[in-house]
């Protein structure tokens, strides 16, 4: 009697994808590192003990490697951001400045743990377009879900959905200057990563909670 034929395919499909996220893990690694001149199909191949074979059938060549590390990534850190920033999670906050400082910090903390492959695909970015598109899509939806998240905060402006987009372009733009030029480029007052998180917090809350112009 023939063993079913279900099994087998079923674990080599879950070994398939061990080495896949094996090799992404590698590719992280490398860039994390030295930036994109260290990702190299044979380094990544070394980095995870498998054949060169093995990417160039996977992923055609370094360009599809590169465009599939980003994917992967930028899927993580959606993910984190969304379990960070869960409407239902702010929601549940009466205060309203508490629940905007949660969503800035939300994201905040977020880049700040992935600090150095963010720096990677950002200044990449500014001359890929693969790499820009798909960075782009990923912040425009950090933007809906930072509006979705505080749907329900009383926002102190005509037009809140305007005044949500506006904060969440300052606090992106911000921590994304942070990421790619350091602490130093425009002062040179320390001004460490918590510190930043707690002054982004108190504008960002004033600007939304606050009616322009003062009245």
């Amino acid at each position: 009697m023939t063993e079913p034929p279900t099994r087998r395919p079923t674990a080599l499909r879950e070994g398939s994808r061990r080495s896949q996220q094996d090799l992404l893990r590698a590719g992280y690694t490398l860039l994390e590192e030295g930036g994109v001149d260290a990702l190299t199909v044979a380094a990544v191949a070394e980095r995870a003990g498998m054949a060169v074979g093995s990417i160039y059938r996977r992923f055609g060549d370094k360009e599809g490697l590169l465009l599939a590390i980003q994917a992967a990534f930028t899927e993580n850190l959606q993910a984190e951001i969304m379990e960070r920033m869960a409407p239902e999670r702010l929601g549940i906050l009466r205060d309203p400045a508490v629940a905007i400082a949660e969503a800035v910090g939300a994201l905040t903390d977020t880049f700040q743990a992935h600090e150095a492959l963010l720096r990677v695909f950002l200044l990449l970015g500014t001359r890929h377009e693969a790499v820009r598109a798909k960075g782009s899509l990923v912040s425009t939806e950090g933007n809906r879900r930072f509006t979705e998240a505080l749907r329900h905060t009383p926002i102190a402006h005509p037009d809140p959905e305007a005044a949500l987009d506006f904060a969440y372009r300052l606090i992106y733009a911000t921590i994304a200057h942070r990421v790619t030029q350091g602490e130093f480029l425009e002062s040179d007052r320390p001004l460490p990563w918590n510190e930043l998180r707690s002054h982004l917090q108190t504008a960002v809350v004033s600007y939304l909670l606050d009616t322009p112009g003062g009245g």
